[in-house]
């Protein structure tokens, strides 16, 4: 699962290092506060498996087209 560490600055998330996500890339939050149930977790786990899939598949494509 990814993990990118933000903060809160005027009211919006502010990501404190560079990530090599693409361009659009969409992320659910998920803050130390809250507590998810099991099929939330379950939910967060399968879109960051999917999210995964997609990046990688983008890199592949990314990497075939430079070729």
């Amino acid at each position: 699962m990814l993990t990118v560490r933000a903060h809160v600055r005027n009211g919006r998330l502010v990501v404190d290092e560079p990530t090599d996500l693409p361009e659009g890339t969409e992320l659910d939050l998920v803050g130390d506060e809250t507590q998810p149930t099991d099929e939330e977790l379950a939910e967060l786990r399968r879109r960051a498996h999917d999210q995964e899939a997609r990046i990688q598949a983008d890199q592949v494509l990314a990497r075939m087209r430079r070729t």
